[in-house]
C-alpha cells in the first residue's frame, strides 16, 4: 500500500532529527516551511582539505515517492568530478528507492572526500563562480572567475593591519526576504565609516551559520571621506558574476554613503536568470528605503517628475 502524505511528512520529520542530532552545528535549515536544508561535508581532517555544501530540498513525495531535490556546491566541483559524484548519489536513490536516502548521500560524499584528502590529488584550486549563466554572457566556461578565500571572515584583511579591538561594531539591520522559485534573497544592512568596521560586520554576519551557508553573499559599501571629500567604495560578487558591481551601481545612484550592504542568496535549484539581480537589488533598495538612507518616495516621486515633465511636452 501507498505511504500518505501525513506517513511521508512523518519520515522526513523522523529523518531530519536524526540528521540534525548526528551533524550538529554542521547541519543547516535554510527554510523549513520550503524544506530547504544544508549539510557541509569535509574529509574528517583537523584542517580539512576538501569541503562540499550540499543543499538538499524535500518534495512532497519523498522519500517513497520522489527523490530530493539537491545542489553540490563546491568551489573546486566542477566537469568530471561533479558527473561522477551525481552519478553516485543517484545510484543510491536507485538502489534505496522509498527510503529515506540523505544519511547514504553524506556519507557517500565524505567517502569521496576522504578518498581525495589520502590521494595525490592537489588541494583544491578555491574558485567559486556563479550558479547560473544568462544567455548574453557568451562562453560559459569563459567566465571571469571570482577567487573567495577559504575562511570568508578574512577577505578584508588587506584593508587594514591595525587593531580591530577597539573598533565599535555597528548595529546589524535585517531586511524581509523575497523568496522566488524557492531561491530566497534577504539584505543585511550596517552604518559604517571605516574599512575596519566592514570587516567586523562581515565577520559578525558569517558567524551566522544560515548566512554562512548562503550560496552567494553579494555586498557592497559606500564610505563618504570629508577630509578628501571622496568616496571609499568596494564590492564583492561572492561568485553572482557582476552582482557585487550592479548593487554598488545601485547604491551610487541612490546616493548612499556610510553604509554597507549584504545581500545572501540561497539558491533553491531553479535557474533565475536575470530575475535574480532583481531581486537582489530590490532586497538592497527595500532595507535603504526601512533604514532611512532612502526617502521611502523617492521612486514614486521620480515618476511623478517624469509624468509631470511628459504632460509639459505635449501642450
Amino acid at each position: 500500500m501507498a505511504a500518505s502524505d501525513t506517513e511521508r511528512a512523518q519520515q522526513q520529520i523522523d529523518e531530519i532529527e536524526a540528521l540534525s542530532s548526528i551533524y550538529g552545528d554542521d547541519w543547516c535549515v535554510v527554510d523549513e516551511d520550503e524544506k530547504i536544508y544544508c549539510i557541509k561535508i569535509s574529509d574528517c581532517l583537523d584542517q580539512p582539505k576538501w569541503t562540499l555544501c550540499l543543499q538538499v530540498i524535500l518534495p512532497p513525495g519523498y522519500p517513497t515517492a520522489e527523490p530530493p531535490i539537491y545542489q553540490l556546491n563546491a568551489p573546486w566541483l566542477r566537469g568530471q568530478d561533479y558527473t561522477e559524484l551525481a552519478n553516485s548519489l543517484e545510484e543510491i536513490y536507485v538502489q534505496n528507492l522509498g527510503e529515506s536516502i540523505l544519511y547514504l548521500w553524506v556519507e557517500k560524499i565524505r567517502e569521496v572526500l576522504i578518498q581525495k584528502a589520502q590521494s595525490s590529488d592537489p588541494e583544491p584550486d578555491i574558485k567559486k563562480t556563479t550558479e547560473e549563466v544568462d544567455e548574453d554572457d557568451g562562453d560559459d566556461f569563459l567566465l571571469d572567475y571570482q577567487p573567495v578565500q577559504e575562511d570568508q571572515s578574512k577577505m578584508l584583511n588587506y584593508m587594514t593591519s591595525e587593531s580591530q579591538e577597539d573598533e565599535e561594531l555597528p548595529p546589524i539591520h535585517h531586511g524581509n526576504p523575497i523568496t522566488d522559485r524557492r531561491s530566497t534573497f534577504q539584505a543585511h544592512l550596517a552604518p559604517v565609516v571605516t574599512t575596519r568596521q566592514v570587516k567586523r560586520v562581515l565577520e559578525k554576519l558569517y558567524e551566522n551559520k544560515k548566512i554562512a551557508s548562503a550560496t552567494h553573499n553579494i555586498y557592497a559599501y559606500r564610505i563618504y571621506c570629508e577630509d578628501k571629500q571622496t568616496f571609499l567604495q568596494d564590492c564583492e560578487d561572492d561568485g553572482e558574476t557582476a552582482a557585487g558591481g550592479r548593487l554598488l551601481h545601485l547604491m551610487q545612484i541612490l546616493n548612499v554613503h556610510n553604509v554597507l550592504v549584504v545581500v545572501s542568496r540561497w539558491y533553491g535549484g531553479i535557474l533565475l536568470g536575470p530575475d535574480r539581480f532583481k531581486h537582489i537589488n530590490n532586497c538592497a533598495r527595500n532595507v535603504l528605503v526601512e533604514y532611512n538612507y532612502v526617502p521611502s518616495t523617492v521612486s514614486g516621486r521620480s515618476k511623478k517628475i517624469r509624468k509631470d515633465n511628459k504632460k509639459r511636452t505635449e501642450h
